[in-house]
């Protein structure tokens, strides 16, 4: 769909609207998408389509990323969401630590109405440092947010919080580096 200038210029227009305000859009998603749409999956739908359109170049021609085995459905929670590409733009010093928590602990709190217009910024940030985005993970994110906001939030803050703190993590070098197990009272 995002093969030709124009249909990526026309979707690129929908960045941040609610899909009412998304005219040249219909055109490209009422085909592909279901006639009965739970509206908040719709706008999800909108939104990762505009996200994609607006992709920088080098990120379009980048190679995607496929699953690398069969059983993708099963791995789904272990795909990167939103916080884990947050946590990698900190790890590759894309964005400083203090901006990614601030901006990830801001979305958690928000509405679908507050977080759409959010992302185009930050999604351009993030691929522009070359940090991939899972679009499938962030549509289902969105189609579900408003009902299930808390469990979404706590898998972006889990996600963030482990990528980071395995970059952070300090080397121990107090801790006896013996291979002997026995105990000091074992003689």
């Amino acid at each position: 769909m995002c093969e030709s200038n124009g249909a990526r210029a026309a979707l690129r227009r929908g960045l941040g609207l609610p899909v009412e305000r998304c005219n040249y859009l219909h055109r490209y998603l009422v085909p592909r998408l279901p006639e009965r749409l739970h509206p908040d999956a719709k706008r999800a739908h909108y939104a990762v389509a505009a996200l994609i359109a607006a992709r920088p170049r080098a990120a379009r021609n980048a190679t995607p990323v496929s699953a690398e085995n069969e059983n993708a459905a099963a791995d789904w929670y272990a795909r990167p969401n939103l916080g884990a590409a947050l946590g990698q733009a900190v790890n590759k010093k894309v964005l400083k630590p203090t901006t990614a928590e601030s901006a990830l602990h801001l979305m958690c709190r928000q509405s679908t109405g507050t977080i759409h217009p959010a992302l185009p910024a930050l999604t351009r940030q993030l691929l522009n440092g070359g940090i991939a985005i899972d679009w499938a993970v962030l549509l289902e994110d969105l189609a579900w947010w408003n009902r299930d906001r808390d469990r979404i939030a706590t898998r972006w803050l889990e996600a963030y919080f482990r990528i980071t703190s395995v970059e952070q993590a300090p080397v121990d070098d107090t801790s006896p580096q013996s291979t002997d197990v026995t105990e000091e009272n074992d003689s």
